[in-house]
């Protein structure tokens, strides 16, 4: 039985490592075993509250996805601990207690044409949840509630006879939506929903998420790397470098305000409409490896505020005014040298 709770999810000290070993052919050249980890997901902690939206941002490789799929079950954590409706999902990966969390918590996928099977029907890929879970006894209470959820998302009961192909982007995304909310889920994980669309559909998909949202009380979480989406959808923003979040506050204040350096540069990627012609200081180096993070601060080579102390002590996490950040720059009082950075020369 769930439990009840304000917090729908809880994720605390969230672990994800990836153990990779040489290919076969290296093996065989070199006489080596070497064996690599992948430091995918660190220590991340976060909680959503119900009827709420908690957007994860960060660049592509920053661990986003990875989270939301040892949320789904889909991976298994390294360590952490992952609440959700106040039941350790980490005691529920087996049998009956396992689905009976999914019929609860479903994900949107980024790709909507490769999460539908493309020799299925529409209507039998929306009733599946259905009928996995039980949830209806007879099969013409199932084609009403085919029939619904159709509408719902904006398409007609007729499309219930065709398949995923016959569909644009758009519409096979709403058809994602309509079987994630087939099991009457709480909780909806949206794992960049709109990224494989047009510009032009894609106001239209989260215009409908929004919708669906206030009329049937669900609850995201947000995975994305468009500012622009985040601004649109969330209440809530944790900015993510290298497996961590580095800030995490209300969106207003995090995208007005913003703390870290690393949420800073992000902002300063987006198009200037207004042409002010603020100073954007240039980006230093790259991505590092998840093979090899730095030690200290992962953002450190790419920092224009890094000292000595962020080559090898690594930032605990503060709250400032209501946003959690983790950096030196922030905790010392230096953060100011970066507020300077944005603005215009005179």
């Amino acid at each position: 039985m769930l439990g009840r709770t304000d917090e729908v999810l809880s994720v605390s000290g969230l672990t994800k490592r990836f153990s990779t070993a040489n290919s076969v052919l290296t093996r065989m050249l070199s006489g080596k075993n070497r064996r690599h980890v992948v430091h995918a997901v660190e220590d991340v902690t976060f909680s959503i509250g119900r009827g709420s939206t908690l957007a994860l941002v960060g660049e592509s490789g920053c661990g986003k996805s990875t989270i939301a799929r040892c949320i789904t079950g889909i991976l298994a954590p390294t360590s952490g601990t992952i609440d959700f409706m106040g039941v350790d999902m980490g005691q529920a990966h087996s049998g009956r207690a396992l689905r009976a969390h999914r019929r609860h918590l479903q994900m949107i996928f980024q790709d909507p044409y490769a999460s539908l099977n493309p020799r299925w029907r529409v209507g039998r890929i929306i009733a599946e949840p259905i009928v996995t879970h039980r949830l209806l006894e007879s099969r013409a209470k199932v084609e009403a509630r085919i029939e619904d959820l159709l509408l719902l998302v904006g398409l007609s009961a007729q499309d219930a006879m065709r398949y995923p192909h016959q569909f644009s982007g758009g519409q096979r995304q709403r058809i994602s939506i309509a079987r994630a909310l087939a099991s009457e889920p709480d909780f909806i994980v949206c794992d960049e929903p709109t990224s494989a669309l047009d510009v032009s559909v894609q106001a239209q998909i989260l215009n409908l998420m929004r919708r669906l949202q206030e009329r049937l009380g669900l609850t995201y979480l947000l995975i994305s790397h468009n500012l622009a989406v985040v601004a649109h959808m969330a209440e809530r923003i944790g900015v993510m470098y290298l497996g961590r979040i580095v800030e995490i506050g209300e969106a207003g204040t995090v995208l007005a305000s913003p703390l870290h350096p690393y949420t800073r540069m992000l902002l300063d990627t987006l198009p200037d409409l207004e042409m002010r012609r603020r100073h954007r200081p240039p980006l230093k180096g790259d991505v590092p490896s998840p093979l090899a993070p730095p030690t200290g601060c992962a953002y450190h080579p790419r920092c224009p505020l890094a000292n000595v102390r962020c080559t090898h002590e690594r930032p605990q996490p503060i709250n400032t005014g209501g946003v959690v950040v983790a950096c030196h720059a922030v905790a010392e009082g230096r953060a100011s040298q970066a507020a300077m950075l944005r603005t215009p020369p005179s």
